[in-house]
């Protein structure tokens, strides 16, 4: 989905620019940087970093030569939010990138630091366009794209009844996406898609996320048994899980407003700001990361990396109802 807006294909060039508000997309353009850098070499040292930690001369220590010569990539997020300190920084940097350092700026595009985007781009950064889809037929083109990546065919039906159960969001369709396809042999259907997700999906998922950031632990559990005995697929629980941390963590970072002034900062729609808001009291920054954590471990377990995913599930759900409880204690 996400498209090169230039010719380089080079991934270890000195700048990556990804630009959009689609954090799946932008996930993505890091993740394959990254992938791409740790081939080259293993110890590739990795930081990722929010605006707030790019003070006025940090970048200069992050790009110094290393003792021990290894390659790095400074991931730096929502650069349109930099100090203009910072800013300039940046731009110094542009003009004389360091040898086997890779930075990734990731950028939401518009107006507000469209002065570090053109000077990125002047620079000739390689740029990878992540936008939000907005439209019902660009998410069913991202469907149909998903299963061609992944070397699988599914039904025009299928794809169509796919966005139709689990809805706008493109985690919750790639995790749909990789389910299938781990699960089903041959073309996937119609009838496939309607065992697995009709009617269901997106509504327990969601409604698991929903009660553990509000702290509410043992109404999450139910929703989380009762999602899983109903066949709700584990990654789709694990991403609600993370989304809705997430939406704290932008939320609690940004500065106040309107609920329509905020929804075009953070790119929710206004109603979501207004239950974000409710759900996020007793939220800390450390309880957004030991969440963040908690669903990672988790989402490693269920794809595999544990024994037992209804287990690696039940204890993330705890881990975020207890960080949105952290301020009340």
């Amino acid at each position: 989905m996400a498209t090169r807006k230039t010719s380089s294909d080079d991934l270890l060039g000195p700048v990556t620019l990804a630009v959009g508000q689609e954090d799946l997309l932008l996930d993505r353009a890091v993740r394959e940087v990254v992938a791409a850098a740790r081939a080259a070499d293993a110890d590739t040292d990795v930081r990722d970093l929010a605006p707030e930690q790019i003070q006025p001369g940090s970048l200069a220590e992050l790009t110094s030569p290393s003792l021990f010569a290894e390659r790095k990539v400074l991931i730096v997020r929502n650069a349109q939010d930099l100090s203009a300190e910072s800013v300039k920084d940046v731009k110094g940097y542009l003009d004389a990138p360091v040898e086997d350092i890779t930075l990734v700026l990731l950028h939401a595009g518009g107006a507000k630091g469209k002065g570090l985007l053109d000077a990125a781009r002047k620079a000739g950064a390689r740029e990878v366009a992540c936008p939000r889809t907005t439209k019902p037929a660009e998410r069913l083109t991202f469907v149909r794209q998903e299963f061609r990546t992944l070397g699988r065919s599914a039904t025009p039906e299928a794809c169509q009844a796919l966005v139709d159960s689990i809805g706008s969001d493109l985690r919750e369709l790639a995790s749909a996406v990789t389910q299938l396809t781990a699960d089903v042999d041959g073309t996937i259907d119609e009838a496939v898609v309607g065992r697995y997700y009709t009617g269901r999906a997106e509504a327990s998922s969601f409604n698991v996320a929903d009660r553990a950031v509000e702290g509410r632990a043992a109404e999450a559990l139910e929703a989380l048994r009762w999602s899983l005995s109903t066949g709700v697929a584990p990654v789709l629980i694990t991403s609600a899980l993370a989304q809705g941390v997430r939406a704290i963590g932008k939320l609690s970072s940004a500065r106040g407003g309107r609920p329509a002034d905020l929804a075009r900062e953070l790119g929710m729609p206004p109603w979501k700001i207004d239950r974000v808001r409710q759900q996020m009291r007793g939220w800390t920054p450390d309880g957004v990361a030991m969440a963040l954590r908690a669903v990672a471990e988790a989402d490693a377990g269920v794809k595999g990396g544990g024994d037992d995913p209804e287990y690696a599930l039940e204890k993330a759900v705890v881990a975020v109802a207890r960080a949105a409880r952290m301020r009340r204690t």
